[in-house]
């Protein structure tokens, strides 16, 4: 069956990880996703987990670019000039055969690069072009660059996570990458469904901080409201101990997210062994726990570590309305059943690398479903194909392009 987005077609002007993910996510999804690649080396993003770096990142040397690979299967590769008036010429053409335009370069390269919204509109004035920026369109920070630890630094996110009394914290898998990302990638379908019914090309943009702001919405507003913060919290002094998480005997741990710990309590206490302080007057009800929370989960962590985490997973789940999972770290996920049976990783026979596992597709289709349909391009693999079969160059022509360091 064919993908959600079969025959739409976008031009991918995107380099390392926040743009890439972004035409990653809607090839997923069954888009033709042309990168168009700078001729001097490409994404740099082919080099920079390569194996030495990825040593230095990981601890832990491969010959496999996952950093590339992640952000770029399902993509074709042109090698393209702009500098030259036929690389122009040749992307014009292009642009005038796609539904979508991507980048995520600096605003002002678009425009010396003669790809800017103005310019592309008049080749294809249904062209929804799309840009992601660090700071937004506008305000004293709107030229400025950015990366992924600016993104997360300046929404607040590195003030949010931690215990009490830590540094600023930075979340190192690139959250604030993959959340302008995915905005990005609904900006982008929501201004296709506008084009399709008002018949308007236009163009759209999406911010690192205004996405990550997005993602804290409920603690950003709290303060925005009525001045209320949403302080570190230390596990130790969880406010509600059943809204936490546990070392349990094999040292692994486990989570519980019982929001409405009253109806929970007494059940909890038996299945824990600790049928004594169900009545407790510390601990009878959430204010009670609440006001003693701190020897409440030194006792918790005290019985946890009395069984393996498998044994508590299976008392628990003799109470079906209890609300707990494993917490796993991210090796853990790659032999989760859940993980598996939902193919949130998928097997994939890559040409060069041979049988892998990777990152699936998070979002179901009951009738067109996404897939991984080809691996990260080799540099410039595809640019033949593409000028013929798109673009309606002759293969002569294509060769003189190529003589010419045009592709």
């Amino acid at each position: 069956m064919s993908g959600p987005l079969e025959g739409i077609r976008i031009a991918d002007m995107t380099i390392w990880q926040q743009g890439t993910s972004i035409t990653a996510l809607l090839g997923d999804l069954g888009a033709d996703i042309i990168k168009v690649e700078n001729w001097d080396g490409g994404d740099p993003g082919r080099t920079q987990f390569n194996t030495s770096a990825a040593k230095v990142t990981t601890g832990v040397a491969s010959p496999r670019n996952w950093y590339f690979e992640t952000q770029n299967r399902n993509k074709r590769s042109l090698r393209l000039n702009l500098r030259k008036p036929k690389g122009k010429e040749v992307f014009y053409r292009l642009i005038a055969k796609c539904d979508v335009f991507v980048t995520n370069y600096s605003r002002d390269v678009p425009v010396k690069l003669g790809v800017d919204y103005e310019t592309l509109s008049k080749y294809n004035p249904r062209l929804i072009w799309a840009i992601t920026t660090g700071f937004g369109p506008k305000g004293p920070d709107s030229e400025r660059p950015c990366f992924d630890y600016l993104g997360q630094a300046r929404s607040g996110i590195m003030f949010a996570i931690g215990e009490p009394g830590t540094p600023p914290l930075y979340n190192a898998t690139g959250i604030s990458n993959q959340m302008t990302a995915t905005l990005t990638a609904l900006n982008i379908l929501a201004a296709l469904i506008a084009r399709d019914r008002q018949g308007i090309g236009q163009a759209v943009e999406t911010s690192q901080l205004g996405a990550m702001m997005w993602l804290q919405g409920i603690n950003v507003n709290a303060v925005a409201m009525d001045g209320t913060n949403f302080f570190r919290v230390s596990r130790t002094r969880a406010s509600n101990p059943l809204w936490n998480h546990y070392r349990c005997a094999d040292d692994k741990w486990i989570a519980l997210a019982m929001l409405q710990a009253d109806r929970y309590w007494p059940r909890f206490c038996r299945i824990l062994g600790i049928s004594e302080l169900e009545k407790d007057p510390r601990f009878e009800n959430m204010d009670r726990r609440r006001e003693n929370c701190e020897e409440l989960v030194a006792i918790l962590d005290r019985q946890f570590a009395t069984r393996p985490r498998e044994e508590w997973v299976r008392l628990f789940r003799q109470e079906p309305d209890f609300i707990f999972s494993v917490l796993n770290s991210i090796p853990d996920l790659v032999d989760d059943p859940q993980v598996m049976e939902n193919d949130y990783l998928i097997e994939f026979d890559h040409p060069r690398y041979g049988p892998i596992k990777e990152i699936g597709i998070p979002m179901h289709f009951g009738k067109t479903p996404g897939s991984v349909r080809l691996p990260a391009p080799q540099f410039g693999e595809h640019s033949d194909e593409i000028l013929r079969d798109i673009c309606g160059y002759s293969q002569k022509e294509i060769e003189q392009l190529r003589r010419e360091g045009v592709i």
